[in-house]
């Protein structure tokens, strides 16, 4: 039965592919002969309008005053010059009409290889209901999602013993965790931010007893990646009574646990500030000239088996590789349970470099791979680092490791498949979808 719903799924794929190709045919075709050969030169005004725009974004975040004002308009005015040109040599409806039957083609194209290349997931454990399950709220997360959710009445109601933490007086939320261990919980469980999860996971992986994730933060990353539902906190209380398990890898960064990443660099640095918090975007673009520029923080080089990264303006770390379509490949990541630590690198030092970051990954300026193990090192005796959000101050060098399958997590037996990255167009790919016989299994 299986073989014969992979086979109509390749050829669902194949047709997808083919809708992809011929949009895309058929997008170069209305440009060829809308405009003829000048439609070449159409698109490389396009391009040079989004390099110059990247180019003076660069200029804006490395300087102050009169360059950064100026280079704010130029990147206002580049794509503003590339309209007007297209209007001034009377093609602008080509390009649209070029547009409008390009985009379908990379959205078609991407549902196709995104079909081809999806994970299996983490399998799934069946998990009995917890007898003694402990969890730990934080009320400030979130814009208050535990009052406004009402999570520590529903917990207490499925059987558990929840701890809302007092926010005028700070309370060690790992030492919480260990207590009760010691006194009996067979499940920790957090309603917070990403920080938090990491603290009370590494207690939660330590004891070798299950972890329950409530996406009662902000941004809720960790959630996102398990597939929990990040609108509706309450619902991530279902594992409590119908749940089932997965084993998922933690990273480590020295001995402290992080769940999703470990940023060094302009970031890092820029979150150490006493003045970021109240004013977030001023003390950025008031720290970023320097930063960028190597003249203020330290000067960092990550090793990563054989490959050196030398001296790179921002490092993320991240317990498993972010996928994507995003230049960067940020946002979300496919599985948890690989083995390997995600590792991106930003080495930028002119605007010719910034403006090859518009090639996503393939950029000069952008290194990506996975590894076991990451040593940051710095010409400083200590490095800022942010892990998982939170600000910290480590020695020089930095270690960051990953520990496969190291936590149980318990999730809802009934929820959402984790959403899948966009894959990058591959064309050699989808012409493989396209025109293979017989059909293409999902791996394929």
């Amino acid at each position: 039965m299986s073989d014969l719903t992979n086979a109509a799924s390749g050829r669902g794929q194949g047709r997808i592919a083919r809708l992809s190709l011929a949009a895309g045919a058929a997008a170069v075709l209305s440009l060829l002969l809308s405009a003829g050969f000048a439609g070449i030169a159409l698109l490389a005004a396009g391009a040079a309008g989004l390099a110059t725009a990247a180019a003076a974004i660069w200029w804006a975040l490395t300087h102050r005053g009169v360059v950064r004002v100026l280079a704010v308009a130029l990147a206002l005015a580049a794509p503003i010059a590339v309209l007007a040109f297209y209007v001034a040599v009377g093609l602008l409806w080509a390009v649209l009409l070029f547009l409008a039957l390009w985009m379908p083609a990379m959205l078609t194209g991407r549902a196709a290889l995104r079909w081809r290349d999806r994970p299996s997931g983490p399998a799934e454990y069946p998990a009995p209901p917890p007898e003694h399950p402990f969890l730990i709220m934080n009320p400030r997360s979130g814009g208050g999602k535990v009052e406004r959710f009402r999570l520590a009445g529903r917990a207490r109601e499925l059987g558990a013993d929840v701890v809302v933490l007092d926010p005028a007086h700070h309370q060690d939320v790992a030492e919480l965790a260990r207590l009760a261990v010691a006194d009996g919980a067979d499940l920790l469980g957090v309603a917070g931010g990403d920080g938090t999860q990491a603290l009370v996971a590494g207690v939660a992986a330590r004891h070798g007893v299950p972890f329950m994730v409530i996406s009662a933060g902000t941004r809720n990353h960790f959630a996102l990646d398990l597939g929990l539902d990040r609108d509706d906190p309450s619902r991530c209380l279902d594992a409590l009574t119908d749940g089932v398990e997965l084993r998922v890898d933690l990273g480590f960064i020295g001995d402290r646990v992080f769940v999703n990443n470990a940023s060094f660099g302009a970031y890092a640095a820029v979150v150490q500030s006493p003045a970021y918090r109240a004013d977030k975007m001023r003390t950025t673009l008031e720290m970023l000239p320097e930063l960028l520029a190597h003249h203020r923080g330290p000067r960092l080089t990550v090793h990563t088996g054989n490959v050196v990264i030398s001296a790179p303006q921002a490092v993320l770390v991240s317990n498993n590789p972010y996928q994507g379509g995003d230049p960067a490949g940020l946002g979300r990541r496919e599985r948890l349970d690989t083995g390997a630590l995600g590792v991106l690198g930003v080495t930028v030092d002119n605007a010719v470099q910034a403006a090859g970051m518009l090639r996503g990954r393939r950029g000069a300026g952008l290194t990506a791979m996975t590894a076991a193990e990451v040593v940051v090192r710095a010409d400083a005796q200590e490095v800022p680092v942010g892990v998982d959000g939170e600000a910290l101050t480590l020695p020089s060098p930095v270690i960051c490791t990953i520990r496969p399958g190291a936590l149980r997590v318990r999730v809802p037996r009934h929820r959402r498949t984790a959403p899948r990255a966009k894959p990058p167009l591959d064309l050699r790919g989808l012409f493989r979808l396209a025109f293979a016989r017989g059909g293409i299994t999902r791996g394929g």
